[in-house]
């Protein structure tokens, strides 16, 4: 287990790890449908917190693997042995999301977290015996992780709200690993170009649940009512909002990671991205079920869990393509009016209807897209 060339040319994702991110999906699947639920019931603070607890779990143990996979993927028996070890960790951790969620119990999904980063500290150590220009920085990652799954362990038996409080602490300590690891000239071999394309295929996975998601619910407020007016224009407003934050994902140059802190930057900053697309799922389905009145939910609730997911994704994936150099969304005003306009339609959800206020997000994310994509053809123009 050698590193790999972090030069080397048409590396592209492998069939074990599109495999290994489909396992994950299930569980960003899970983390969604426990969201939807809660604010559905009206649970709204409870269930944002579940929420965001259980997809830092998701989140994190996927960007390590990737990052690993980067240096060290040699593909043999062993690594990919390890990897369904992995993929069996995030199938459990997906089983235990309803719990977390709902009820706060995380017993079942620190236990499959935990087997995933076991698998990972195998992994490290496997790095560290057959690399060793690499050993600094791999035995750094292995007792960094073994140290912080200690700490998940012992979270279980912490009463409440000390459980909440050791949970924020190891936060800090595992994503402070990588940059503890990665000190002092212990740099792995990650491949900037490789980084950039698993990210980008992610955000096309998660989008893809988006569209499952909405499917879902309008194919059983069709069964149950037929198509309504309301009902077609959440549908035709939710591809608008999908189709609009793909396009500006993936629009401009790819992004540009050149060093290991703008590496991480861009890298940790993708949790607001998944998070906020995997949440514009559960938005969309809580406002078909409240245009047909199985909600107790008002117009402006339910049109604000569509709302908000989509503006923290172009709050967040803004200053990330500007880091990067990439996609379309570098202009800051354009994104700030654009995410107002997008929270303004969901306070009129009352007059414009709740479908009326979701075609209005579609259309208002169409239009920054729009702006964009002119104001950087009008620079490139002067540029040349």
């Amino acid at each position: 287990m050698v590193g790999r060339d972090p030069a080397e040319t048409h590396r592209a994702s492998t069939p074990l790890e599109l495999l290994f991110d489909l396992c994950f999906v299930v569980a960003v699947s899970q983390a969604a449908v426990g969201l939807r639920h809660e604010l559905a019931e009206g649970h709204t603070g409870q269930g944002v917190i579940g929420y965001v607890m259980v997809f830092f779990a998701i989140w994190w143990a996927w960007m390590n693997f990737t990052w690993f996979a980067s240096s060290y993927d040699t593909d043999d028996v062993p690594y990919r042995l390890l990897t369904l070890l992995q993929m069996g960790g995030v199938l459990v951790l997906a089983s235990g999301v309803p719990e977390a969620v709902a009820h706060e119990d995380f017993a079942l999904i620190t236990a499959g977290y935990v087997v995933m980063r076991l698998a990972m500290i195998a992994q490290w150590l496997r790095a560290a015996a057959a690399h060793p220009s690499g050993r600094p920085a791999a035995l750094r990652y292995a007792v960094g992780v073994a140290l912080v799954q200690v700490g998940w362990v012992v979270r279980l038996a912490l009463p409440h709200p000390a459980d909440y409080i050791a949970f924020g602490v190891l936060v800090v300590a595992e994503v402070a690993v990588p940059a503890w690891a990665e000190s002092h000239d212990r740099r792995t071999l990650w491949h900037p170009g490789h980084i950039a394309e698993r990210y980008g295929l992610f955000t096309i996975i998660v989008l893809g649940e988006v569209i499952l998601a909405a499917l879902t619910g309008i194919r059983a407020a069709v069964s149950a009512h037929g198509l309504s007016t309301s009902v077609l224009l959440i549908a035709a407003g939710g591809l608008l909002l999908v189709f609009g934050m793909w396009w500006i994902y993936f629009s401009g140059p790819e992004s540009r990671l050149p060093n290991l802190k703008t590496a991480l930057t861009w890298g940790y900053g993708h949790y607001l991205v998944f998070a906020s697309v995997a949440a514009l799922g559960a938005g969309l389905e809580v406002a078909v079920e409240t245009a047909e009145h199985r909600t107790e939910l008002p117009p402006v609730a339910a049109a604000l869990t569509v709302a908000v997911p989509v503006v923290l994704y172009l709050l967040a994936l803004a200053p990330l393509h500007m880091l990067s150099r990439s996609g379309a969304v570098g202009h800051p005003a354009v994104v700030v009016a654009g995410a107002a306009l997008t929270l303004l339609f969901a306070v009129l959800a009352g007059p414009l209807s709740l479908g009326g206020a979701v075609l209005g997000m579609g259309l208002s994310v169409a239009a920054t897209l729009t702006t964009n994509l002119a104001i950087t053809q009008r620079k490139r123009g002067r540029q040349g």
